[in-house]
C-alpha cells in the first residue's frame, strides 16, 4: 500500500549555505545503508527526502533507524493532486492504523491547490466518517492523526511516525580517532561522536599474552556494532605489552596508570596523523576512576596537541549503561575478557599526579624506542557490520 518513505531531518535544515552539503551527505549515507536491497529512487524536496518502497518497508526502516541525521520517518501513500485520490488514500491509511478516533491534519506548501488546509481537513474527515465504521473525530486527543501534505509534485498521506537516531550525518564534521577498549564506556563514546557527524577510526591497545585473543575479538565485535551505524569501521590494534612491562619495571607503582595513559595518547597522536584524524575521542567520565580526575586528565593531555573529546565526561554510569543497552554494545562489553588497562591497575593509583613527578618518572623509560616499536607493529582491521539489515 505504501509507495514511499518520507524522511525528515532536523538540525540540518538550520545550516544555511552549507545545507546542501549536509543533505547530500545524508543521502549518501542512506544509499550506503540500503545497499543490497532492491534499487530505488530517492528525491529531495525542501526539508524532506522521499524514498521509493518495494514492499520492503520493515527492512528499509530498520536500516534507516541507524542513519544519523534522520529525525523521523513515515510510510506514505503518494497520490496525484486530486481530492478524490487523497480521500481514498486517507481511508486506506486510516484502516491500516489501529484506533477508534482520528483527526485529519493537512499541510499545504503548494498554495496553488484550490482548497485551503481547513477545507481539506473537513472534506477528508467527512469522507472518512461516512466510509468507515466505529470511527469518531477527536481533534484534541485522537488515537491517530491522518496527515495530508500537499506539495508541488503530488499529495502524501500518512499516519505513522517512526523515530530516527537524530544528530548529524556521519562524516560532516571531520574524522576522529576513538580509543576503544573492551569496556562499556568507549563504544558509547564512539556512538555519540558519530551522532555529531564524526567519521571514526578505532585504536585498541592489546597486551598479549596478558590479555587473550578473546579480548581482541570482543573489541572487534564492538566495532561490528558501531559499523551498523557508519559502514565499514577501521580498527587499528597497537601491541602494548612491551610498554606495560617497561612501565612496571622502571616507574613508581602509583603512576602506572598515568604513564600508561600518556603512552597511549602519544601513540594515538601518531596514529591520528596517519589517519587524518583531527581529534582523539575517549569514553572517560569525570571522577569515574583514578585516571579520570581533572588533575589526571590534565597531566595525560600534555603529551598531545590534538583536542581530546570526551562525550561522556558528565554522564553517570547508569546513563552510559542505558545507552550501551539501547545500541547493542552492553552484552558484548560485559563478556569476561579483560583489557590491558584493567590488568595493570595498582592498588593505590595517584588521583592527583604532579606533572613534574610524572615527567621525572618517565625519564626511566626508553620512550622513543618503545613508541617506535609499537608503531612498527600496528595492525589494521576493516570491520564490517555483521548484517546490513541490523
Amino acid at each position: 500500500m505504501y509507495t514511499s518513505l518520507l524522511v525528515r531531518y532536523g538540525e540540518i535544515s538550520l545550516k544555511g549555505n552549507n545545507r546542501p552539503y549536509f543533505e547530500d551527505k545524508l543521502m549518501d549515507n542512506i544509499r550506503r545503508a540500503l545497499a543490497g536491497l532492491t534499487p530505488r529512487k530517492m528525491r529531495k524536496t525542501f526539508g524532506r527526502i522521499f524514498i521509493d518502497l518495494h514492499d520492503d518497508l520493515q527492512a528499509v526502516t530498520a536500516r534507516l533507524q541507524r542513519v544519523f541525521g534522520i529525525v523521523s520517518m513515515s510510510p506514505v501513500v503518494a497520490v496525484p493532486l486530486e481530492l478524490e485520490a487523497i480521500k481514498k488514500a486517507a481511508l486506506a491509511v486510516l484502516k491500516d492504523s489501529p484506533g477508534t478516533t482520528f483527526k485529519v491534519q493537512a499541510q499545504r506548501p503548494n498554495k496553488r491547490f484550490p482548497l485551503t488546509s481547513p477545507e481539506i481537513n473537513r472534506e477528508v474527515g467527512a469522507y472518512l466518517l461516512t466510509h468507515s465504521q466505529g470511527q469518531q473525530v477527536d481533534v484534541h486527543h485522537p488515537d491517530r492523526i491522518i496527515h495530508v501534505e500537499i506539495r508541488d509534485e503530488g499529495a502524501y498521506v500518512y499516519s505513522r511516525t517512526i523515530p530516527g537516531p537524530g544528530g548529524l550525518p556521519v562524516g560532516v564534521t571531520g574524522r576522529g580517532l576513538l580509543l576503544i577498549s573492551g569496556g562499556i564506556d568507549s563504544p558509547v563514546a564512539g556512538y555519540m561522536g558519530m551522532k555529531r557527524g564524526l567519521e571514526l577510526t578505532g585504536l585498541h591497545f592489546h597486551s598479549f599474552p596478558f590479555t587473550s585473543e578473546r579480548s581482541k575479538e570482543k573489541v572487534i565485535d564492538l566495532c561490528r556494532v558501531l559499523a551498523t551505524y557508519c559502514g565499514p569501521f577501521r580498527l587499528v590494534v597497537a601491541p602494548f605489552t612491551s610498554i606495560q612491562k617497561a612501565i612496571r619495571q622502571h616507574c613508581p607503582e602509583e603512576f602506572y596508570v598515568t604513564i600508561m595513559r600518556r603512552m597511549m595518547f602519544r601513540i594515538a597522536g601518531a596514529v591520528a596523523g596517519k589517519e587524518n584524524a583531527l581529534a582523539l575521542l575517549t569514553g572517560e567520565s569525570l571522577g569515574q576512576v583514578a585516571s579520570q580526575t581533572l588533575q589526571s586528565m590534565a597531566v595525560i593531555n600534555r603529551v598531545v596537541d590534538l583536542p581530546v573529546l570526551r562525550p561522556l565526561v558528565a554522564w553517570d554510569k547508569s546513563e552510559i549503561i542505558e545507552v550501551a543497552r539501547r545500541i547493542g554494545t552492553y552484552d558484548i562489553s560485559i563478556r569476561p575478557y579483560e583489557d590491558c588497562c584493567t590488568l595493570f591497575v595498582p592498588k593505590h593509583p595517584a588521583t592527583k599526579p604532579p606533572l613534574a613527578r610524572v615527567e621525572a618518572a618517565e625519564k626511566n623509560l626508553a620512550t622513543e624506542a618503545l613508541l617506535a616499536e609499537c608503531l612498527e607493529k600496528l595492525e589494521t582491521i576493516v570491520v564490517e557490520a555483521e548484517s546490513a539489515g541490523i
